[in-house]
């Protein structure tokens, strides 16, 4: 399934006015003006030109459908639902996991546990480049079928402003996948509808979107890049260069029309490519001939010519010029660079997953993400509880007492299985479902009561009852 930010649904508003390495053709630059209504249409391309996209994606948003998620919360409404307390706590994880989203770095997998019982969703926070391509794969293990939202959301640099679903799916059934249109950050987040849960698994990669157009070569033959300087830095680089022998052949990198197969003076024998799929145009230029004629019909990996030096490169080593072009030349590298696909090894004990842990001892540090370099959200006593959410690589993520998420590794918890030791209880006390006061008592525990405790927070006891029942005592001389 591929869904398109709708901010880009339409073709570019110009089309591309330089040759490929930075020159302006003033003939093609008058024709594209024609397109435009008077002052009116030059002023808005200025705009754009100056970086109002943000305000255009706002006005996007609000214009645009609901997703399946939104669509979702609009039945809850209907039905008197969203009022209620679950209701408005599955509203309010929905947002704060945006919010709260970890930092991941891509590949990255996990596989975790929702709990039907209590409304939530899990969130990953990953950065991409412009070109990148953004896929998920995502699966429910057994249990009744039920809906599962996966939303992707672009962050905006300035937090005043909300940020912008750019794909939303109510299905696991396929993969999803998008392009990313700038360099962001972006939250992809998993939400099951009221009352559902279960165990689950996802993988985010990044990739290339586009293919590699030089035969048999990868971005490791990359040897000059997008903005180096020119003529003594009279201009910019508007590509990247491709280096290969003479005669490698040149393949196109998208479906699509071949629009413009000429000679010029800068790029030598060059083919214009208009993308079929997305709002872009690719140049290839320097080429040693080209095999392909105006108004044809291309596939991803059709051949176009091959691997040459001419027009201004006469006096290099052959190469291929490519440029990317989506409302101007953009740095085209991301969009072919595919980097490591396989995921970290997975040593995380899978059996715990929704259970509870403790700590194995004190000084253990809480992270924001699963990684040991990511920032400590805070230093654990021996025997903290701990409840397994998920696991990724050597790391859980799991959930405080208080509630507070994080990531810790996991060969520093151990089963909550054994008591750390039975504790006579000497006068009556509750056993509440928190380490709070204030929290729901589960049972009142009688004077002369053994209990058999699991951990610490605190100040509080985690115990079991002779009942069976788990909850928590609050420490004091009694205890």
């Amino acid at each position: 399934m591929k869904l398109k930010d709708r901010s880009y649904l339409a073709e570019p508003m110009v089309g591309p006015y330089e040759d490929g390495e930075g020159h302006i053709d003033m003939k093609r630059l008058r024709n594209m003006s024609t397109t435009f209504s008077g002052w009116m249409g030059w002023s808005c391309f200025a705009v754009l030109s100056l970086g109002a996209c943000d305000q255009v994606d706002q006005i996007s948003n609000e214009l645009r459908d609901l997703t399946p998620h939104e669509a979702y919360m609009e039945s809850l409404r209907a039905v008197k639902l969203a009022e209620t307390a679950l209701g408005t706590q599955w509203a309010s994880a929905a947002v704060r996991s945006l919010r709260d989203a970890p930092t991941v770095t891509l590949p990255f997998g996990e596989e975790g546990f929702l709990f039907a019982e209590t409304p939530e969703a899990r969130s990953y926070r990953v950065e991409l480049r412009r070109g990148q391509r953004l896929s998920i794969n995502a699966a429910l293990d057994g249990g009744d079928a039920f809906r599962i939202f996966i939303d992707v959301y672009r962050m905006p640099e300035d937090p005043s402003r909300s940020p912008l679903p750019v794909l939303s799916s109510a299905s696991l059934s396929e993969s999803l996948e998008y392009v990313s249109t700038r360099r962001a950050d972006y939250v992809v987040r998993l939400q099951p509808e009221l009352l559902h849960g279960g165990r689950y698994r996802i993988e985010l990669r990044a990739g290339a979107s586009i293919a590699f157009p030089v035969s048999e070569r990868d971005t490791r033959a990359v040897l000059s890049f997008f903005g180096d300087a020119r003529d003594g830095g009279s201009r910019n680089h508007r590509g990247v260069d491709i280096f290969a022998p003479r005669g490698t052949p040149v393949l196109s990198a998208t479906n699509g029309e071949v629009y413009r197969v000429e000679t010029t003076a800068i790029g030598g024998n060059v083919v214009w490519v208009r993308d079929s799929d997305r709002p872009q145009r690719i140049y290839y230029a320097h080429l040693d001939s080209q095999v392909v004629r105006d108004g044809m019909e291309v596939e991803q990996g059709t051949l176009l010519g091959f691997v040459g030096n001419t027009g201004n490169a006469r006096t290099t080593p052959p190469h291929l010029h490519f440029s990317v072009y989506a409302r101007g030349a953009v740095d085209p590298f991301y969009y072919l660079f595919q980097p490591p696909q396989t995921l970290p090894d997975a040593s995380a004990p899978l059996d715990h997953l929704g259970a509870w842990t403790r700590t194995v001892s004190a000084g253990i540090r809480l992270r924001e993400a699963p990684n040991s370099r990511a920032p400590v959200v805070s230093e654990l006593e021996e025997s903290t509880p701990l409840r397994v959410l998920a696991a990724s690589g050597s790391w859980y993520r799991v959930r405080l007492p208080n509630g507070r998420d994080g990531f810790v590794a996991a060969r520093l918890t151990e089963a909550v299985v054994e008591p750390l030791r039975n504790q006579f209880v000497e006068s009556a006390s509750a056993l509440f479902s928190s380490p709070s006061r204030v929290s729901p008592v589960m049972e009142d525990v009688e004077a002369g009561t053994d209990v058999a405790v699991l951990g610490s927070y605190e100040g509080f006891l985690y115990v079991q009852s002779p009942d069976g029942h788990t909850g928590w005592l609050a420490g004091n001389a009694d205890l």
